[in-house]
């Protein structure tokens, strides 16, 4: 009875991050397209940081593709690459923050498409986080909790994406957006340290 219902919270584990990767396909390609529309980095960063995102669930989905047998095993390599994700990740916003700050790229331009879809982004990954870090909780995968939280901190991170957009459209203030991009980095880091420990 019991490996009845892993199996099944696996499956539902998996179904949870197919759908997460599939919105990830969609999320990149509109944000990498309103990016080359509007010269936005900002734009450029959400639909790459949608690639770490689209890598981070295909090792959730090869993690539980994997035999009972071999759990151990896959579980500790699942949370180090997942871990190794929330790095890459960090290392990206620094770099992208602090080339707009010291003027090495172009300033975060408007675009309605780039606003709606991360706007959408952070609803719908929002509601996959909750489930997934359920199922994470009833399997006891520590995998499935760290890529559940960077599909949050992911989210977080598009919230700041459109306030830094939103007050450079009303404000004016270009340099909102690499801040607000760069008060997330300690999170981000925390979270990839905390996968290498509890591993």
């Amino acid at each position: 009875m019991l490996t009845l219902k892993t199996n099944s919270l696996r499956k539902e584990a998996i179904i949870l991050v197919w759908i997460g990767e599939i919105w990830n396909i969609f999320e990149a390609s509109v944000a990498l397209w309103a990016a080359l529309l509007s010269s936005s980095v900002a734009l450029l960063a959400f639909g790459l940081d949608s690639l770490i995102e689209l890598f981070a669930g295909a090792v959730l989905i090869w993690r539980f593709s994997k035999e009972a047998s071999d759990e151990s095993s896959t579980e500790r390599k699942a949370l180090r690459l997942v871990g190794v994700t929330f790095f890459l990740l960090s290392g990206f916003i620094l770099l992208q923050s602090s080339a707009t700050l010291f003027g090495y790229s172009g300033e975060p331009q408007q675009s309605l498409p780039g606003v709606l879809i991360t706007v959408s982004s952070a609803v719908l990954m929002t509601i996959l986080f909750v489930f997934k870090k359920s199922i994470a909780q009833k399997l006891s995968s520590r995998a499935l909790r760290a890529e559940a939280y960077e599909s949050l901190m992911c989210d977080l991170k598009d919230l700041f994406v459109v306030a830094g957009l939103g007050l450079n459209i009303l404000l004016g203030w270009w340099w909102a957006d690499p801040i607000m991009a760069l008060a997330l980095v300690p999170l981000l880091v925390r979270e990839g340290l905390e996968s290498f420990r509890e591993e």
